[in-house]
C-alpha cells in the first residue's frame, strides 16, 4: 500500500510542477492569470475500518484554480491597446464559428475593413450606440469603423475613452461614436474554462455572462493606451517551485524505502 500512496504523492507533485512551469512561462503574457494546485487526502473507507488506526491512503488533486487578481497596468500609449481596472472580461466572437470567448488581454487592432480584432482574428464585441455615444442595443456585438464618413474624408484615428466608448476621428476633424464596449462578468469566475490564448469559455459553473458597461456598477474602468500584464509574481513561483521539487523527491524517496523494505522481506523469506 505504501507504494500506491507514494506513487499518489509523486503524481501530485508532477502536476504541481507543471503548473508552477506553466505560470513561469507566462510572466510575461499579457492577460494571462496564473493557476494553483489544490490538494485533498485519501482515506480508506469501510465498515470494517476503524478510523483510528486509518492511516490514510494518499492524497488527490482537488482541483486547479484560477487567480483573477489584478495584474499590474502597464502603459503602451497605443489608443487601441486597452485595460480594466477592476472586474470584467472583454468579450470576443470567432467571426467563423460564432463562438464567444473572454479575455482580459486587451491587445487590439483595426482592420482594414473596419473591424477591430485581437491577434487571432476574434471580433471585440461593443453595444451600438447613437450620434451621442448612447447605446441602442444591450446586446454586444462586432463593432464596425465606417473607413470614411459621409463627407468621404478617411479615418484618421480610432480612440476609446473611459466608458468605452469607440470614437472615429476622420482627416477632415470630424469624430462620430461608433460603438461602446462591453464588459461580461460571471457569478462564478472560478468556473471558467481555460481554452488558450488567454481565453476563457463560460461553464455551467461559471453561470452565464453577465454585460455590462464600463465604469458602472460593478464593472471596471476602461483605461486606453494600457494592457494588463501578467499577475505571476516570479519570486512567489520559484519558492513554490522549489517545494513541489522537494515533495516530489520526498516521495520518490519513499517509494525507494518501500522498494527496500520489500527486497528485505523476500530475501527473508528465502532464506
Amino acid at each position: 500500500m505504501s507504494f500506491f500512496t507514494s506513487l499518489s504523492g509523486l503524481r501530485n507533485a508532477e502536476t504541481d510542477l507543471r503548473v508552477i512551469a506553466n505560470n513561469i512561462a507566462n510572466a510575461e503574457t499579457v492577460g494571462f492569470k496564473k493557476s494553483s494546485v489544490q490538494f485533498a487526502d485519501l482515506v480508506a473507507t469501510g465498515s470494517a475500518t476503524d478510523p483510528r488506526r486509518s492511516p490514510g491512503i494518499g492524497a488527490t488533486i482537488a482541483g486547479i484554480t484560477q487567480d483573477f487578481v489584478l495584474g499590474p497596468l502597464e502603459q503602451t500609449g497605443r489608443s487601441l491597446d486597452l485595460a480594466i481596472d477592476g472586474d470584467g472580461f472583454f468579450a470576443l466572437s470567432n467571426p467563423f464559428s460564432g463562438d464567444v470567448s473572454y479575455t482580459r488581454n486587451g491587445n487590439f487592432r483595426l482592420t482594414a475593413a473596419g473591424e477591430l480584432e485581437d491577434a487571432w482574428g476574434n471580433r471585440l464585441q461593443a453595444y451600438p450606440v447613437d450620434a451621442a455615444g448612447n447605446a441602442t442595443s444591450n446586446v454586444p456585438a462586432d463593432i464596425d469603423v465606417p473607413i470614411t464618413n459621409a463627407a468621404g474624408s478617411t479615418l484618421a484615428n480610432v480612440t476609446i475613452n473611459v466608458r468605452g466608448i469607440v470614437t472615429a476621428a476622420y482627416a477632415d476633424g470630424s469624430t462620430a461614436p461608433v460603438g461602446q464596449v462591453a464588459l461580461a462578468t460571471f457569478p462564478a469566475p472560478g468556473g471558467l474554462r481555460t481554452i488558450g490564448q488567454t481565453k476563457f469559455q463560460a461553464t455551467g459553473e461559471s453561470g452565464a455572462a453577465v454585460f455590462g458597461n464600463p465604469g458602472i456598477g460593478s464593472y471596471g474602468e476602461m483605461i486606453s493606451g494600457a494592457l494588463e500584464r501578467s499577475n505571476v509574481d516570479l519570486a512567489e513561483e520559484m519558492v513554490s517551485l522549489l517545494t513541489a521539487q522537494r515533495n516530489f523527491q520526498a516521495n520518490a524517496r519513499a517509494i525507494d524505502t518501500a522498494t527496500q523494505i520489500s527486497t528485505t522481506v523476500i530475501n527473508l523469506r528465502q532464506q
